[in-house]
């Protein structure tokens, strides 16, 4: 973390803000890893759990806002100081927007139960792997002051993109070669964006982190891998497809 203050008081204040960042990317990282449990192996009850838990990280994050709200107003941070706290604040914002999104992914997984499986629903994994690792590396880089890990988690941000599209596309294609099974093709795009969007929330994050140890943000654009919006598929270029 920072170097000391000279009132002790201060410090304390800044790690037992730490600490609330440090156990809701905890709670984000477990409601992603039994959300994606959830969908593969179609658990209704672990679907049920992370939608009911989700409400934990709303009550760190108002938990975080009340301790920077206390930190301007007592310390009047400046400079380095104020970035961290300002750090803090965004990282909250974004772990709890995590947390939604995983719990989309389990209401999702309850509405597939509903319907015949399709085998495409483990397609999902490596999307969920992908985010999983981008959000564990973030909290990690965020508590270490690790600059160098935070970009990294900004740079797979690209990966996570490009294999949404490609599962996107697939998707597509399924849906028009077996048009019955396009409610739950359906389910799995939501669910598949989800993930997408943990990536983005996880790469803000890493540049909050940037922007606190360095005073600002990375010079070069991020890159996106995200071509859904482009996407077309053509009914002329399907072969035999999937019979899943």
């Amino acid at each position: 973390m920072q170097s000391q203050h000279i009132v002790n008081a201060y410090d304390q204040e800044l790690r037992k803000l730490h600490s609330y960042i440090a156990e809701m990317g905890g709670q984000a990282e477990q409601q992603l890893r039994e959300a994606m449990q959830a969908i593969v192996t179609r658990d209704s009850d672990l679907a049920g759990k992370v939608v009911r838990e989700d409400g934990l990280l709303d009550e760190l994050e108002r938990k975080v806002e009340a301790q920077t709200i206390r930190l301007l107003a007592l310390r009047q941070p400046v400079a380095c100081d104020l970035r961290e706290v300002i750090t803090a604040l965004k990282a909250a914002s974004n772990l709890e927007r995590i947390g939604d999104f995983a719990a989309n992914v389990a209401k999702r997984s309850l509405a597939l139960q509903q319907m015949p499986e399709i085998g495409l629903t483990r397609s999902l994994g490596p999307l969920g792997q992908t985010a999983g690792e981008m959000l564990n590396a973030v909290v990690q880089a965020y508590l270490d002051d690790d600059i160098d890990g935070a970009l990294r988690v900004r740079d797979r941000d690209e990966d996570l993109d490009r294999a949404y599209t490609a599962l996107f596309r697939e998707l597509l294609t399924y849906m028009m070669e077996t048009p019955q099974r396009i409610t739950a093709c359906t389910h799995l795009l939501f669910a598949a964006k989800n993930l997408e969007r943990i990536g983005d929330h996880a790469t803000n994050i890493a540049e909050a982190v940037c922007f606190r140890i360095r005073g600002s943000l990375p010079e070069e654009e991020r890159q996106k891998g995200d071509e859904t919006s482009f996407a077309v598929v053509s009914p002329g270029i399907l072969g035999d497809g999937p019979t899943r």
